[in-house]
């Protein structure tokens, strides 16, 4: 029986697999060549966009969604999600807002505030992993109705309370240098978060436990620990979002955070990261997280309904996760001709 030809340097597979290796490095980098696609042409077609007062105004619009989105990024790289960052949010700025009648006092203000996150994201995380839950998606829903109930019921009036400390204010919609102070915040917490992900054995668990968790498990990481850890830090950031939201606005509200878990994950899955787990970079929420700003703010200045504005996003989401499959099929074939290759 004739044997068939090995696979040389000069044949197909090797250029198969250069081909499919190049595909998947355009779009690991695609998000970001998308906005800095759509920064150039919005820049062309509206002229004020690249003004430096609008400028400003996306980095502060998209502050709150930048920080809530970095946490929601370790949950899905642990293949999880949490829907509860948007009420979590808005129960954290009426508590901020009902310790603010107590006392004047800025620190105890925040303290409480991202106390009242963590929190949140500790029942979550808890719940989860010792309720034996089939998905985080069960338990994070009932706690943004949980949330959104309280923040309602504990909010004066049922409404929106207005006044927050000076120095929150000065957070959440002051400057330095011309710079939004919200940048400052958004910047700090990705080189905490970076630093975790990376530099710490804790950051290598996450990703062990969302590529190969019964692997994780029988390397002895404690699988359960990383979990409950992952959604303390998300709602730590809902915590953080809130602080920022609510020295935005100088208010605390049970109205505010409406589909913010909607624009967290789409950062997120925008930016690159998967919903597979063990798979993205912090940079991929943040790139997302521009992107949703940049688009929305394109579309105010050209006036577009904000029906339209949500038409968009979600379209974007679609392309996402597509762009997310695509990359798996050309891994799985890169794999396979890398096989062959060595055989």
């Amino acid at each position: 029986m004739a044997r068939e030809p090995e696979v040389g340097i000069g044949d197909p597979a090797p250029r198969g697999t250069a081909l499919i290796a190049l595909g998947l490095r355009l779009l690991g980098i695609g998000p970001l060549l998308i906005l800095g696609t759509l920064v150039a042409v919005i820049g062309l077609i509206t002229p004020a966009f690249l003004t430096p007062g609008n400028i400003g105004n996306i980095v502060a619009q998209t502050a709150v969604i930048a920080t809530v989105a970095m946490g929601q990024h370790l949950v899905i790289l642990t293949r999880g999600i949490d829907l509860s960052v948007g009420a979590n949010l808005a129960l954290a700025t009426v508590i901020g807002g009902l310790v603010f009648r107590q006392t004047d006092s800025a620190a105890l203000v925040m303290l409480a505030m991202l106390l009242s996150g963590a929190a949140v994201g500790a029942v979550n995380g808890m719940a989860y992993v010792f309720g034996r839950l089939p998905h985080p998606f069960i338990i994070t829903l009932a706690t943004l109705s949980i949330c959104k109930g309280l923040a309602l019921e504990l909010a004066i009036g049922h409404t929106t309370m207005r006044g927050m400390p000076a120095a929150i204010a000065a957070i959440g919609g002051g400057d330095s240098f011309g710079i939004p102070n919200s940048f400052f915040v958004v910047a700090g917490v990705a080189a905490l978060v970076l630093l975790m992900a990376k530099a710490m054995v804790w950051g290598r668990w996450v990703y062990a436990v969302g590529g190969q968790p019964d692997a994780a498990r029988q390397m002895g990481i404690p699988v359960r620990g990383v979990l409950i850890s992952t959604y303390v830090i998300s709602g730590l950031c809902a915590g953080i979002g809130a602080v920022v939201l609510a020295g935005r606005t100088e208010a605390g509200s049970p109205l505010y955070g409406n589909l913010l878990e909607l624009d967290t994950i789409a950062a997120v899955i925008i930016g690159g990261a998967s919903f597979l787990g063990g798979r993205g970079h912090i940079g991929h929420a943040l790139v997302g997280a521009v992107m949703i700003g940049v688009i929305r703010n394109a579309l105010n200045l050209l006036g577009v309904d904000v029906f339209f504005q949500m038409i968009a996003i979600g379209l974007i989401i679609v392309l996402a996760v597509e762009a997310d499959v695509l990359r798996n099929h050309l891994e799985a074939r890169a794999r396979v001709l890398q096989s062959a290759r060595g055989q």
